[in-house]
């Protein structure tokens, strides 16, 4: 069955599991299997595999420029507050990369969406290669799957495209914010946290190599099931770094208050992205892009098989120091793979 029609079907059981914490994310944890060696290559996943945990992540001057030719001695690793061996250590910009673009088309993006679907399809042609993907999903009173993993990018910018405001403006005011207009269907307005968790676990968890997900939104989450934590969850244990490029035409809030950027910066920070504040400039969106597409091209991958050997899905805070005091921007932790047996 297609990946799109399980992402749908997937979606509709979100309203069954509004109150409880989802634990589905476990199951596209792998099984342990042998112990690795000194010499074993990076694997093309993030999460724990084989007893061994990998991260993607960059490292920064203090003016946020990327700094190359960084070596293994170069870092010290540890899981919270314990040390750990570094086993392997690679300038990684060649595993496959798979992308889930995604396009808020709720009514407060309507001053802004053409510009994203034009730079974030231009994106896409710069960044894929023949061996990468990526998805298109827009989200507002629902959560919708334009294009299924593609490396075809007429495919991709004609998902973008398909991208429409949901809204009727008739009568004036800000839908689904209590002070206008209801979007149709009469369904709460901007499904991000959603959006996200269903990008995560039902997209990206059983892709393997680089995982990003690219959010063209203001960050207003209005009327998700979810918590920003699950969708927080959801991502760290598919093991995909999160972007935020916020496109928040501020203008349309009219002084009713705007508090979306606070939840995408613990969204960005805990999978190792980051928020971009683009308004609604063309060239600062475009910029961003770019931002991005070098971060992604400049990826280390460090590599370690943890002291703690507990299979407990429990998890674990992790910190990666540079002996030169550089700035390091990765994700904040991982989920330990569970095993059975210990439950």
């Amino acid at each position: 069955m297609l990946k799109s029609l399980f992402f749908h079907r997937v979606f509709a059981v979100l309203a069954f599991l509004s109150i409880v914490p989802i634990a589905l994310g476990q199951q596209s944890q792998s099984s342990p299997a042998q112990q690795p060696d000194d010499t074993q290559k990076p694997g093309e996943t993030v999460k724990v595999n084989v007893n061994v945990v990998q991260l993607f992540f960059n490292v920064k001057d203090k003016h946020g420029a990327l700094i190359p030719n960084q070596t293994k001695d170069d870092f010290e690793i540890s899981e919270d507050g314990k040390p750990q061996t570094i086993k392997y250590f690679t300038a990684e910009s060649n595993l496959p990369l798979t992308i889930g673009m995604m396009i808020d088309s709720s009514g407060s993006q309507r001053n802004v969406i053409d510009m994203e679907k034009e730079v974030g399809g231009a994106f896409l042609k710069q960044i894929l290669t023949d061996k990468d993907e990526a998805f298109v999903i827009s989200f507002d009173i629902s959560v919708d799957l334009l294009q299924d993993f593609t490396r075809d990018t007429h495919r991709l910018q004609a998902a973008l495209n398909k991208a429409k405001i949901n809204v009727d403006y008739t009568s004036g005011g800000i839908p689904g914010m209590g002070g206008g207009p209801v979007p149709q269907h009469n369904s709460p307005g901007t499904l991000l946290y959603d959006a996200v968790y269903l990008s995560a676990h039902d997209m990206l968890s059983k892709e393997t190599g680089r995982k990003a997900m690219i959010l063209l939104t203001d960050g207003q989450d209005e009327g998700s099931r979810l918590k920003i934590q699950d969708a927080i969850e959801a991502s760290q244990k598919a093991d995909a770094i999160v972007y935020v490029l916020l496109c928040a035409d501020r203008g349309f809030y009219s002084g009713m208050g705007y508090s979306g950027e606070s939840d995408m910066r613990k969204l960005t920070e805990q999978t190792g992205g980051r928020v971009i504040n683009v308004g609604n400039k063309f060239d600062k969106l475009r910029e961003a892009f770019d931002q991005i597409a070098a971060e992604l091209r400049s990826q280390y991958n460090i590599g370690y098989t943890p002291t703690n050997p507990k299979q407990d899905g429990t998890y674990r805070k992790i910190e990666i120091k540079n002996k030169q005091n550089y700035k390091i921007q990765s994700r904040a932790g991982y989920y330990a793979t569970r095993n059975e047996e210990q439950q």
